[in-house]
C-alpha cells in the first residue's frame, strides 16, 4: 500500500481522505458501529455530553467556592459549544453519506448526539436523573415516531436532511420536558 497526497488520500488502496475519515469518526461518535440500537446509543452519548458540560460550566470553568458561573455566561457558552456540535455534525453527516454512498447511513449518530442535546437546552444544569432520564425517553419517543412536521424534515437535501429530523424531534421533546421538570420531576 502507497501513502500518498494526492487530493488529501491518506491511502490511495482506501479510497478516503483523511477529511472523509474525520467525518466518519465525528458522525459515527465512537458508537454507530455497534450494530443493535445504534441511535439509541447515539443519544446516551448526548446525555453523556450535557453531563459533561455540566460538570465543566458548575465546576471547573466557574473555580473553586465559585457555585457555577453567571447564567447569561454559561448560558451563551452552552449555545456556542452546541452550535459548534450542531454545525459539525451536518457537515460531518453529510460528507459521512456522500463517502458512503448513502441518503442517511445507519451508523451516522451524530444527529441523535444533536438532538438529544437539543432536549436538554430546555431545562437548567442541576436537574435530577428522573428530569436526565424523562428527557432521554421523551427523544427517543420523538425521534422514532417522528409526528409532523418532523418526518418532512427528511427530504432535506445532505446533512441537514439527516439531522433536522433529530434537531426537531428534539424541540419536541424539550417543549414537551420543560413544564414535567418545572412542574412535576
Amino acid at each position: 500500500m502507497s501513502i500518498g497526497t494526492d487530493k488529501g488520500r491518506d491511502s490511495k488502496a482506501s479510497g478516503r481522505s483523511t477529511t472523509d475519515r474525520a467525518a466518519i469518526a465525528l458522525a459515527t461518535w465512537g458508537v454507530g458501529f455497534i450494530p443493535f440500537a445504534p441511535g439509541t446509543w447515539g443519544s446516551a452519548v448526548g446525555v453523556g455530553l450535557y453531563l459533561l458540560w455540566e460538570f465543566l460550566f458548575t465546576r471547573v470553568l466557574a473555580g473553586p467556592g465559585n457555585g457555577g458561573l453567571p447564567t447569561p455566561w454559561s448560558m451563551g457558552v452552552n449555545l456556542s459549544v452546541f452550535l459548534a456540535v450542531c454545525f459539525s455534525g451536518i457537515w460531518a453527516a453529510g460528507r459521512t453519506a456522500r463517502t458512503m454512498d448513502l441518503k442517511d447511513p445507519q451508523i451516522v449518530v451524530g444527529d441523535e448526539v444533536m438532538g438529544q442535546l437539543t432536549t436538554f437546552l430546555f431545562i437548567p444544569f442541576g436537574s435530577s436523573w428522573k428530569v436526565l432520564l424523562a428527557g432521554f425517553i421523551l427523544f427517543r419517543i420523538f425521534d422514532i415516531w417522528k409526528p409532523y412536521p418532523i418526518r418532512k424534515t427528511e427530504s432535506l437535501p445532505g446533512g441537514m436532511g439527516i439531522c433536522a429530523d433529530d434537531l426537531l424531534a428534539g424541540v419536541f421533546a424539550g417543549v414537551v420536558l420543560f413544564p414535567l421538570a418545572t412542574f412535576i420531576l
